[in-house]
């Protein structure tokens, strides 16, 4: 959903290589039932046309993995939220090398988890609060529910120069009915796993990858 109200300039540097980051080893391009025909090819990145919709895709090798660490050099991904999304691309995101911390509730069955899975509190693993305001790149990764509900809460600590990441659309583009209104002077975009979290992980670590879809819903 959020695609369909993207910007009509797409932010690569937070873009495309936030996809590549979270769902590394592999980005491959989306795949549909109908046939589709390569009809131009720029820098790597190559436009296809699904049957007259034309979309951009990207592979892995327009992204290698020195490039991305340059990328996000000065970034910290604040990841907030560690269900099935936060758990699988945090992972990825943490053994890829990128500087990626946790947000969730302490003491929580998040938290615990957390812990488990080898974050350590006070270095990246924070309450909400305090890894939004360490962040530069927010990633919201709570469920759609989750998101309307601590909404008043994060929203005020979305200042002027952070982006934020949504994996589904639903919460910016029916503010009306979620109340997910947007501040006007943050990026905002979105990256979207074909599959769930856990399925991002395990085929993570099996070498291999998953198809993601990207948008840009707010650039400025």
């Amino acid at each position: 959903a959020l695609r369909q109200a993207s910007a009509p300039r797409v932010q690569q540097r937070t873009f495309v290589s936030a996809v590549n980051a979270a769902s590394r080893p592999s980005v491959q391009p989306a795949q549909k039932a109908i046939a589709s025909s390569f009809v131009q090819q720029t820098r790597g990145a190559k436009t296809v046309d699904f049957a007259g919709d034309k979309e951009k895709v990207y592979e892995r090798n327009d992204w290698p993995h020195d490039k991305l660490l340059d990328y996000f050099k000065n970034d910290t991904l604040a990841l907030i939220g560690y269900g099935s999304q936060g758990h699988g691309q945090g992972l990825n995101l943490r053994d890829n090398g990128l500087n990626v911390i946790v947000g969730v509730r302490k003491d929580g069955a998040s938290w615990k988890e957390a812990i488990q899975d080898g974050w350590v509190p006070g270095k990246n693993l924070f309450e909400v609060d305090e890894a939004i305001q360490k962040g530069s790149i927010i990633m919201n990764l709570l469920s759609d529910a989750a998101q309307s509900e601590t909404w008043p809460r994060i929203k005020p600590m979305l200042t002027k120069g952070k982006t934020l990441y949504f994996s589904h659309g639903f919460s910016p583009v029916f503010k009306d009915q979620t109340k997910v209104d947007v501040p006007n002077d943050i990026d905002v975009i979105l990256v979207a796993p074909k599959g769930s979290g856990r399925t991002v992980r395990t085929l993570f670590r099996e070498g291999r990858g998953i198809n993601s879809s990207f948008a840009v819903f707010q650039d400025v």
